[in-house]
C-alpha cells in the first residue's frame, strides 16, 4: 500500500533524443526519425515528416508541424500554406532550389470534424513542441544555414524561446541562439494564418515584406 506521500507514476517522458543516431548525417538522421516514438503524436500520425534539402543550403525555413497534406506524402510544405510560401519567397527573391525547409515538430497532430473524415489541425503543447527540439538541432548543426527564417509562434518559440511573440519579434534579424559562426535568424508569420487572415491581401504582402528583408541579409 502507497504511503500518503506517495504522488503516483512519474509523468512519461517527451524527448527525441534517444532515437537519434551517434552518427552520420541527413540520410542517416532521417532514416532514424521514421522509427522516433519521442512523444505520442506519432501513433495517429501517417509517418515522419522531416526536412527537405541539401546540406549546402544557405537558408532554412522551419514552419510548426506537418499539416494533412504533408502528413500523407512525408514532405513538409506541399499543401495550401506551402503553396502561398512558394508565391511569397518568389516574390520576395528567394531562391527555393537553395532552401532547406523543415518543421519544429515532425508529425502532424490533429483532431477529427463531426463526420471523422476530415482531419483538423491542433496546435503542439510547448512540451511536444520541446521533445521534438533534438532533431531540429540536429539539422541545424548538420546544415550550418547562414540564415534561419522561423514562421509562426511554434517555430519561433522552439528556436527563441517561450517569450517569442510574432507581432512584436516578426521581421526583425538577429543572432541565431547557440550558433558561433554568425548564423541568424528572422522571424514571420506562418503561411497557414495568412490564409485565415480577415485580410489576406495585407497578411500576404506583410509575409513578402518579411521575406524581402531576409533576402537582404544573404
Amino acid at each position: 500500500m502507497s504511503g500518503s506521500g506517495d504522488s503516483g507514476p512519474a509523468p512519461e517522458a517527451y524527448d527525441a533524443t534517444p532515437f537519434l543516431p551517434r552518427r552520420g548525417g541527413l540520410p542517416a538522421h532521417r532514416r532514424a526519425a521514421a522509427d522516433c516514438r519521442g512523444c505520442p503524436l506519432y501513433q495517429d500520425a501517417t509517418g515522419t515528416v522531416f526536412g527537405a534539402g541539401g546540406t549546402d543550403a544557405r537558408v532554412m525555413l522551419v514552419g510548426e508541424q506537418p499539416g494533412d497534406q504533408e502528413d500523407r506524402e512525408g514532405v513538409p510544405f506541399v499543401g495550401p500554406a506551402g503553396r502561398l510560401l512558394s508565391k511569397a519567397l518568389r516574390e520576395a527573391g528567394i531562391d527555393e532550389e537553395g532552401l532547406y525547409v523543415t518543421n519544429a515538430v515532425k508529425h502532424f497532430k490533429f483532431t477529427r470534424d463531426e463526420t471523422r473524415k476530415r482531419r483538423i489541425h491542433k496546435a503542439p503543447t510547448l512540451r511536444e513542441t520541446l521533445a521534438c527540439r533534438p532533431w531540429l538541432t540536429a539539422e541545424l548543426r548538420l546544415v550550418a544555414p547562414e540564415l534561419v527564417i522561423v514562421l509562426g509562434a511554434t517555430a519561433g518559440r522552439s528556436l527563441l524561446g517561450p517569450s517569442f511573440r510574432v507581432g512584436t519579434d516578426r521581421g526583425v534579424p538577429r543572432p541565431l541562439p547557440g550558433s558561433e559562426d554568425g548564423a541568424r535568424v528572422l522571424a514571420t508569420v506562418h503561411p497557414s494564418s495568412v490564409l485565415r487572415a480577415p485580410d489576406r491581401k495585407a497578411a500576404y504582402e506583410g509575409l513578402v515584406a518579411d521575406l524581402r528583408t531576409a533576402a537582404g541579409l544573404l
